[in-house]
């Protein structure tokens, strides 16, 4: 099986830094684009950084210019750099990857990791 396990979040100041990473375990054949969304309380998940295998990002509006997202394909992880944060990125952040076992390609997901924004 595989498994998605994320660290790294927690309680920050706003204009504060935290790092997230989710490192994917298992019979894995090849990992194809990965990315983190969040969800924060009563509001719909959102998609926040995606990127392929290739290292091609692509970010929210909201984020663009403040998170980073890069991979590391030979530890089978990603991560996610967010600096200067608000208290509106505020929500519990789950990474996706796209994984390839055997034939085709199916999405797994971290088990979420929360991230606060506050003084």
């Amino acid at each position: 099986q595989v498994q998605l396990v994320e660290s790294g979040g927690g309680l920050v100041q706003p204009g504060g830094s935290l790092k997230l990473s989710c490192a994917a375990s298992g019979s894995i054949r090849s990992i194809g684009a990965m990315g983190w969304y969040r969800q924060a309380p009563e509001k719909q998940r959102e998609s926040v950084a995606t990127i392929t295998s290739g290292g091609s990002a692509t970010y929210a509006d909201s984020v663009k210019g403040r998170f980073t997202v890069s991979r590391d394909n030979a530890k089978n992880t990603v991560y996610l750099q967010m600096n200067s944060l608000k208290p509106e990125d505020t929500a519990v952040y789950y990474c996706n990857a796209a994984i390839r076992r055997a034939f085709v390609f199916e999405d797994y997901w971290g088990q979420g990791t929360q991230v606060t924004v506050s003084s």
